[in-house]
């Protein structure tokens, strides 16, 4: 080897996939590094990243801002809920059902609203919250209004002589950990595809999509229906997991955090708003042990956010990437 080559600079070693193995591997032994409560969190956490995901194909490569996820998050809770209670029928049918009827929900709802442009578009998603908890509020002989369901029963899998029930903390989040894997390689195959890269065309610029052969409308429309039926599954699994829903499901505060995990862990990112989940959501559940300093330390974690990363995390986290692959 000549001086001049011993000179270079080593190639760096590639190191994303001893890392996403290290990822499994925690996640799969986190029941036995966290206690009952912080495992909780991370239960919600991964809850709220199925609607986050959904919300992230609207508004991350999309490019439409929405605050419906609650209505489709509690239409997902309530069917599940519903079917569970008067119908008996396994989880992963409640499931189903819950993001059929939320995508299917979407279709009449999302015809007429994107015709709008911008911010009637936004005020028309936020009408269908308020809709939303005043149907669950008033419909009383279907949903008992204020009092909600309760009893749901916990997620029944029946699998002819192997029919299980999952109960307790360790068995619902390898269940709910399967779940959002599952969601999060959906997301990734449709990105990933000629579809994805045109919903980003839309994003960037509508007309000029429109203008090479694009149908955009449709196009969004269909990813509207995604996004709710990503927001029906989270809302089921929520609802089997709290065993019980009420109107409160459908508050607005849901579609704020949806919104903040997406915004905050970066938009148009995968890796951004599974971090987000986990970072939002989980601090939001971790501070509840001191409900005085929660609304105050949550605040400053928004301002930090908005002052120091104002695209989210995911610039950092494309970084923390490039490391890895052993970069310069």
């Amino acid at each position: 080897m000549s001086l001049n080559e011993s000179s270079l600079p080593l190639p760096g070693r590639d190191l994303r996939l001893p890392f996403g193995l290290a990822v499994v591997v925690l996640a799969c032994c986190a029941p036995l590094l966290l206690g009952n409560y912080a495992l909780h969190a991370v239960i919600i956490s991964l809850i709220f990243l199925l609607p986050a995901h959904g919300l992230n194909l609207l508004v991350g490569y999309t490019g439409l801002l929405s605050l419906a996820q609650a209505a489709f998050f509690g239409v997902g809770a309530y069917v599940s809920a519903l079917m569970a209670v008067h119908w008996g029928t396994p989880f992963y049918v409640n499931l189903f059902g819950a993001g059929l009827v939320a995508g299917a929900l979407a279709l009449p709802l999302g015809i007429p609203a994107l015709r709008l442009r911008s911010t009637s578009f936004v005020m028309c998603t936020l009408g269908f919250v308020i809709i939303g908890q005043a149907v669950a509020k008033n419909w009383i002989s279907l949903t008992r209004g204020d009092m909600g369901l309760s009893a749901i029963p916990k997620p029944y899998f029946a699998l002819g002589p192997a029919s299980f029930t999952v109960s307790g903390t360790v068995g619902f989040y390898y269940l709910v950990l399967a779940i959002a894997a599952l969601a999060t390689f959906a997301v990734w195959l449709i990105v990933s595809s000629p579809a994805g890269r045109n919903m980003v065309a839309i994003r960037e610029n509508e007309t000029l999509a429109e203008s090479v052969g694009v149908p955009t409308w449709r196009y969004k429309l269909v990813v509207f229906m995604i996004s709710a039926a990503f927001a029906g599954l989270g809302g089921s699994v929520y609802a089997h997991y709290l065993t019980v829903v009420s109107p409160l499901t459908f508050q607005m505060s849901n579609s704020t955090l949806m919104l903040i995990i997406v915004l905050g862990g970066g938009p148009g990112t995968i890796s951004g708003v599974v971090f987000g989940s986990l970072l939002f959501v989980g601090l939001s559940e971790a501070l509840r042990i001191a409900p005085e300093l929660r609304m105050v330390a949550y605040g400053f974690c928004l301002l930090a956010l908005v002052f120091w990363f104002p695209k989210g995390f995911a610039p950092l986290i494309t970084r923390f990437w490039t490391m890895l692959r052993g970069r310069s």
